[in-house]
């Protein structure tokens, strides 16, 4: 990560829908804490969430009741509003950056405030996020470029694709989830709610109240015994549910603003210490770093031929630069031909889940892809 002065992003939203779910409850909802940069490559931040950061207070009010003001250690900007006029520290200026309203939040130019309350900023490309840290207070944000998302666009849509990989042509079903929308949740969910339990995908989904689900861990699906054990870390509102020391297989996890991240698993365990972890479920292995390629199958631990060579129905999830979550079935594939598959299904971060019999994925109310057996636990999407 390195220091900014000036966010400059380009992020390209990528969807290709056939139907659609509603946000209905969406503006109800409060919009997703993220970073926003607008057309003009002009950043911005939540007032709300400056206010009580690093020991700043933020507020709205004055005599006209729109009066901005933000202020700490003894630095202070007071802003208006679609105004250019501000005062830093009792000087005026006159500002490049508007502050403006939308859907009841109020954005603030992220450089003035930065620079003038000794904010300092790193931006991760792999996770398209920044973290602002001042005195001894740290926070990661996800950044949002373009246009903010209205509460009424959709937050879950479902696409048919064929995709050629190497001379062959695989027809995927494919969901893809907007994580900054307002209305959208995640969860990830236990068969029967408890570990060792197996429970039908659709059966899953229906309890949890989800639009769209997908299977999710490893598990011990052949025993003869009642108890089949999942494999690698499942975290669910924060809590640990399974442990999986020293397991190397890639973790999908995500925090209470559904910013999401693929991370080896052996640094997994930092991440949920710091407490930044509500979600997460470890499969692997990892399939597209970066928009590339990036295959480590004996490096993450694998050791069955059904994933170092063999081909079958697969599972998988992607993020894209935009925070959107892909998630994706196929049938015959190799787990090199999967990494193109989610590269062409417009994946920058991608991960392998469950496959063969597991593979599932189900959205409004039906199966796209139906499991040949009972699942261990599921990764579900949800709406207000």
């Amino acid at each position: 990560m390195k220091k900014l002065s000036v966010l400059s992003l380009a992020l390209i939203f990528m969807l290709s829908a056939l139907t659609s779910v509603p946000a209905s409850a969406a503006a109800a909802a409060a919009p997703k804490t993220t970073i926003y940069v607008d057309k003009d490559n002009h950043s911005y931040i939540p007032l709300r969430f400056l206010n009580g950061f690093a020991g700043i207070q933020a507020g709205v009010g004055g005599q006209t009741g729109k009066q901005i003001t933000v202020s700490r250690d003894g630095n202070s900007v007071v802003l208006a509003s679609g105004q250019t006029a501000a005062s830093v520290n009792g000087k005026s200026v006159t500002l490049s950056e508007r502050p403006f309203s939308s859907n009841g939040t109020t954005y603030v130019p992220l450089s003035l405030i930065s620079q003038t309350l000794g904010i300092q900023l790193a931006w991760s490309k792999t996770a398209a996020s920044l973290t602002l840290a001042a005195g001894d207070d740290t926070a990661t944000l996800p950044v949002l470029s373009g246009a903010l998302i209205s509460a009424g666009s959709p937050a879950v849509v479902s696409s048919k694709h064929t995709y050629k990989v190497g001379g062959r042509s695989f027809t995927v079903q494919m969901v893809t989830v907007s994580l900054l929308h307002p209305a959208l949740k995640l969860d990830v969910v236990l068969a029967g709610n408890t570990i060792g339990r197996t429970e039908a995908l659709g059966s899953i989904a229906k309890r949890s109240g989800a639009v769209a689900a997908i299977n999710g861990t490893y598990f011990n699906a052949y025993t003869d015994g009642a108890y089949k054990v999942p494999y690698g870390y499942i975290i669910s509102g924060g809590k640990m549910l399974k442990n999986s020391p020293a397991d190397k297989r890639t973790v999908f996890a995500y925090d209470n603003n559904l910013l999401a991240e693929l991370i080896p698993g052996s640094e997994f365990m930092d991440h949920f210490n710091s407490g930044a972890v509500t979600g997460a479920i470890q499969a692997g292995p990892r399939l597209l770093i970066d928009g590339k390629v990036a295959l480590n199958v004996a490096g993450e631990g694998f050791r069955d031929p059904k994933i170092l060579t063999g081909g079958g129905s697969r599972s998988a999830l992607g993020l894209t630069k935009d925070h959107k979550l892909i998630l994706l079935t196929s049938g015959g594939a190799t787990i090199p031909q999967l990494a193109h598959i989610m590269k062409q299904a417009g994946a920058y971060q991608a991960m392998n889940l469950d496959g063969g019999a597991s593979s599932g994925l189900y959205y409004g109310g039906k199966y796209l892809t139906t499991p040949g057996r009972l699942i261990s636990n599921a990764l579900v999407v949800k709406t207000r």
